[in-house]
């Protein structure tokens, strides 16, 4: 082992002790937690005295000690949840919370929330009430099911439903609609975990009444349909429609069960542009039990949903799976919230962020991307370039799979930075922008953003291109 010189060993001499740094950082002002000071000195001493020995020359190493310790605590101080400016043109992002939630929503349901609330009291007779409550009268007046059953999410819901219906029986399923509805969960493997053995028909392409009617016997339990919300198969293709599928369960005394997926209330979110089955026009056709999400074209928060017939909704509660699967009351309060902006199933309010982002057209975007570039101060100008672009968007979380949404997008270049480095830099900004990258440069898509953001996004661009016009670029955070 190499012989410490005698400027190291004075060097190390001087760091600080641990205790001395936790009493120079207590944790109650920075609103972090003492094990997290206490991992945070002992991190940064170690690699300081790596530098030391290495040879690296650190003069006055105590202050660099505590520098460094300052910046590692203030950072284990910000919220890990952040708020993010969408400039990806998804709007129902996954990566960034799906649907975005207004401020009205939030605001409303917080009210619900602040101190104690009535999720399972009656207050009219004082007995103890059913949470689905919350939720149901609006489900029953939006659709025409006969009341609903709320999980935490839509996989949550097919694995309830199937449980139910065909826990130890057959589950009969397309060839085509066996799909991956992403993270490598895929619907066979639900069924499996469900208690249920999987009964494929028809083929990838095609599949005929004939194919299911062949498939039921007395070990069937349920039959399967699946929306295939997240991609499209085209040209030689047939898919047995829900009326007919229906009138055959009903025929054979077996629960029809559909898998919406992305779960729109209306038949065109987008009207002119997109067609989605709705869930009203769902359960007209007659299936027993229909499920979807509720953080996708309904534009609320977290949710598996399902809607039907009273008879199932009540095995699907009285299942024990359901107690493992039910949603707290901040889901349902953000829940009963994102109803309440629907006028009815077609008519929803611009309280539903979701909505509108996706129906805004490129004439509003192009106007609030003149408003923002006139807010730009000139070193900001000097800064790069901005040019409105028109672009082409998806509505994200395999909603609407192959609809091109028109959008506008500023595609900004610097001199200074790379697309990459202005990835990073817009990234890592006070306020976060989440663009991407296309053929050589830098997109901030407008379609995700709202109006009342144009001034973060202003501050943001400020902030990244200002300093760049000034030979002082923005270092890395």
């Amino acid at each position: 082992m190499a012989e410490i010189s005698p400027g190291v060993r004075a060097a190390l001499k001087s760091l600080p002790s641990v205790d001395d740094l936790l009493k120079a950082f207590p944790p109650e002002n920075y609103r972090v937690t003492r094990p997290q000071v206490r991992s945070a000195v002992r991190a940064v001493l170690a690699e300081v005295r790596r530098q030391v020995l290495d040879g690296v020359d650190i003069s006055d190493a105590g202050s660099v000690v505590r520098a460094a310790v300052r910046r590692r605590i203030e950072s284990l101080a910000r919220p890990r949840l952040r708020p993010v400016l969408n400039g990806t043109g998804v709007v129902l992002h996954t990566g960034l919370g799906r649907a975005p939630l207004s401020r009205h929503v939030l605001d409303r349901a917080f009210c619900s929330l602040s101190g104690y609330t009535n999720l399972e009291l009656d207050l009219e007779s004082g007995k103890r009430g059913e949470r689905l409550d919350v939720v149901t009268d609006l489900f029953k007046a939006l659709t025409p099911s006969e009341g609903v059953v709320v999980v935490n999410n839509n996989a949550a819901a097919v694995l309830l439903m199937l449980n139910t219906a065909a826990d130890g029986k057959e589950v009969v399923v397309s060839r085509g609609q066996q799909i991956e509805i992403g993270g490598s969960f895929r619907m066979p493997d639900v069924i499996g975990k469900a208690g249920a053995r999987l009964v494929e028909v028809g083929t990838t392409n095609r599949t005929h009444l004939s194919d299911y009617e062949k498939a039921i016997s007395r070990q069937t339990g349920a039959l399967l349909f699946v929306h295939t919300s997240n991609y499209r198969v085209e040209g030689f293709t047939k898919e047995v429609p829900l009326p007919d599928l229906a009138a055959l369960a009903k025929k054979k005394r077996v629960p029809l069960l559909v898998d919406l997926g992305s779960g729109s209330l209306m038949d065109q979110p987008i009207p002119g542009l997109a067609s989605e089955p709705s869930v009203t026009g769902v359960l007209k056709t007659g299936v027993d039990l229909a499920s979807f999400s509720g953080d996708k074209l309904l534009g609320g928060p977290q949710a598996g949903i399902v809607v039907g017939r009273r008879r199932w909704l009540k095995h699907l509660h009285k299942n024990p799976l359901y107690r493992a699967l039910r949603c707290d009351k901040v889901t349902l309060a953000l829940l009963e919230q994102t109803l309440r902006t629907y006028v009815d199933a077609e008519t929803w309010t611009p309280e539903n962020l979701a909505l509108r982002l996706l129906n805004r057209d490129r004439e509003e975007l192009r106007s609030q991307a003149e408003e923002l570039l006139g807010r730009l101060s000139p070193e900001a100008r000097q800064g790069g370039t901005i040019e409105v672009v028109e672009s082409t968007v998806e509505a994200g979380s395999g909603s609407l799979p192959l609809v091109p949404i028109p959008s506008i997008a500023l595609a900004i270049s610097s001199p200074d930075a790379s697309p990459d480095e202005l990835t990073l830099r817009f990234r890592q900004a006070a306020h976060p922008v989440v663009g991407y990258v296309r053929r050589g440069q830098y997109y901030i898509d407008l379609k995700a953003i709202p109006l009342e953001k144009n001034d973060l996004l202003a501050r943001t661009l400020e902030e990244v291109l200002a300093p760049a016009s000034k030979g002082n670029p923005q270092k890395d955070q």
